[in-house]
C-alpha cells in the first residue's frame, strides 16, 4: 500500500540545499547580500507607527501615526455612521420580525446621543487639539453635531416606522440628503469624506514634517510595510496601501517603489509606550534582513534573464471617471474638492474592494494637497467641511 506521507529523503535534502532551511544556499545569500550593502536607512511601517532606522549604529526614532493619534478615534467613529446605519438595514433584511436590528440601533442611538453631548469645540481647541485641525475646530464641532444629530433622527424613525429603513430610504434620505424625511441638509456623504480626508490630513501633515526633518536620502532608502493594515485582505498591493501613499508623498515621489516592499505576513514590530529605545533597536536587524532577503531574490533576475524585459512597477495611476463609467478596478482620481461622483465612488470600492483599506479612502488626496502646499494644512481644503452649510450649533 502507498504511504501518502513518503518523501524521498535524497530530494528533500536537495530541496532544504535552496531553501526551506535555515543553513540554505538562499538564507545565506540574503545574508551575504546584507552585510554587502550599505548601511542606508530603512523605514518600517506597521499599523500604528513609522519606524526610522537611521544606519550606522545611530538609534531608532519612532512616529505614532493611527491609533495613538489624537482624534482618529473621534473622527472615526463620526466616519461610521454610514456604514453603521447600512449594517442596520442589512440586518434588518435578513430578519425582519427578528430583535437585533432594533437592539443593535437603539444601542446606536444611546452611544450617539452620549458623543452629541460630549462634542464641543472645547473639545477639538483644547482636548483632542490637533494642530492640523487649527482654525477649524468650530466647523469640525458643528459637523459632528449634524452628524449625530441626523443619525439620531433616522434610527427614531427607523424604530417608529420600520417599514421606511431601507436602503433606497437611507440613500435619499441620509447619505445622499436628497429627501427631506429625516431633516438632511447635508449628505452624510460628506460628513464621511470630510472625517476620512481630516485624519489623512494629520497624519500627512505629521509624518512628512517628521521625514522633512531627517533629511532621508529616499533614492537609497528601504521601505518595508510590515503586518496586517486594516482587514485581513487589506492594503496588500502598493495602490491599495494608504501607509504607502504617504510614504511616497513624504518622499516628493523621489522613493522608487521598487524598494518598498510590502509583508503582510511579516511579524511588525511591537513596544510599548513611552517607546524605549532599546526595545525598538531589537528588531532593527531582522527587518534589515527582512528585506534584503527580498531584495537578493529580486536581483537574481537581471542576472538570469538579461535582454527579456524587466519589471518594472507602476504607480497604480487612478482611472478618470467618464459620464458613462459604470466599473472601476481602481479608485478613482479625484478632480477637485467638489468632486462628488469621484469621491462617493471610492467611498463604494473602498467597501466592495476587499484590498483597499476603509480609511485609506482619501488619504492620497489628502497627501498629495499636503505636498503642493508646503505642508501647510491650513492651505488645503477639506471635502464636505470648507464652504459647507452645517446648522451653526457652536459659533
Amino acid at each position: 500500500m502507498t504511504n501518502p506521507n513518503f518523501q524521498s529523503p535524497e530530494f528533500i535534502r536537495l530541496f532544504e540545499t535552496y531553501t526551506a532551511s535555515a543553513d540554505s544556499i538562499g538564507v545565506k545569500l540574503a545574508r551575504a547580500t546584507a552585510e554587502a550593502a550599505p548601511d542606508g536607512p530603512l523605514i518600517v511601517a506597521t499599523a500604528a507607527d513609522f519606524i526610522l532606522f537611521p544606519g550606522r549604529g545611530r538609534p531608532p526614532e519612532v512616529e505614532g501615526y493611527r491609533l495613538t493619534t489624537r482624534g482618529f478615534k473621534e473622527l472615526a467613529a463620526v466616519s461610521h455612521f454610514g456604514p453603521a446605519l447600512a449594517s442596520l438595514v442589512r440586518l434588518r433584511e435578513i430578519d425582519p420580525q427578528g430583535s437585533l436590528w432594533r437592539t443593535e440601533a437603539e444601542r446606536l442611538l444611546a452611544s450617539t446621543v452620549a458623543a452629541r453631548e460630549a462634542n464641543s469645540v472645547a473639545l477639538w481647541r483644547d482636548e483632542i487639539a490637533v494642530p492640523a485641525y487649527r482654525g477649524r475646530e468650530v466647523a469640525i464641532a458643528n459637523m459632528v453635531h449634524y452628524a449625530c444629530e441626523l443619525t439620531e433622527r433616522c434610527i427614531h424613525r427607523a424604530l417608529a416606522a420600520p417599514h421606511t429603513f431601507t436602503a433606497d430610504d437611507l440613500r435619499t434620505h441620509c447619505l445622499e440628503a436628497t429627501g427631506s424625511e429625516a431633516g438632511a441638509t447635508v449628505p452624510m456623504n460628506k460628513v464621511m469624506i470630510a472625517t476620512f480626508f481630516l485624519v489623512g490630513l494629520d497624519t500627512g501633515h505629521r509624518v512628512i514634517g517628521w521625514f522633512d526633518r531627517h533629511d532621508i536620502d529616499w533614492a537609497n532608502a528601504m521601505v518595508l510595510i510590515v503586518g496586517r493594515q486594516g482587514r485581513p485582505t487589506a492594503g496588500v498591493t502598493w495602490s491599495t496601501n494608504a501607509v504607502c501613499s504617504m510614504i511616497l508623498a513624504a518622499s516628493r515621489h523621489a522613493l522608487p517603489l521598487e524598494r518598498v516592499y510590502i509583508a503582510p505576513h511579516a511579524q511588525a514590530p511591537t513596544f510599548t509606550y513611552p517607546v524605549e529605545t532599546e526595545a525598538v533597536a531589537a528588531h532593527e536587524m531582522p527587518m534589515r534582513k527582512l528585506w534584503w532577503s527580498t531584495r537578493a531574490m529580486s536581483d537574481l533576475g537581471p542576472m538570469m534573464y538579461e535582454g527579456y524585459p524587466r519589471f518594472a512597477p507602476g504607480r497604480g495611476s487612478r482611472p478618470v471617471l467618464q459620464p458613462d463609467t459604470t466599473e472601476v478596478s481602481e479608485m478613482p482620481a479625484i478632480g477637485g474638492p467638489e468632486d462628488w461622483r469621484a469621491f462617493n465612488t471610492r467611498m463604494r470600492v473602498i467597501l466592495e474592494d476587499p484590498r483597499q483599506l476603509l480609511a485609506g479612502c482619501v488619504t492620497d488626496y489628502a497627501a498629495d494637497q499636503l505636498q503642493a502646499n508646503g505642508n501647510d494644512p491650513r492651505k488645503a481644503v477639506v471635502p464636505g467641511l470648507d464652504g459647507t452649510d452645517y446648522p451653526a450649533y457652536f459659533s
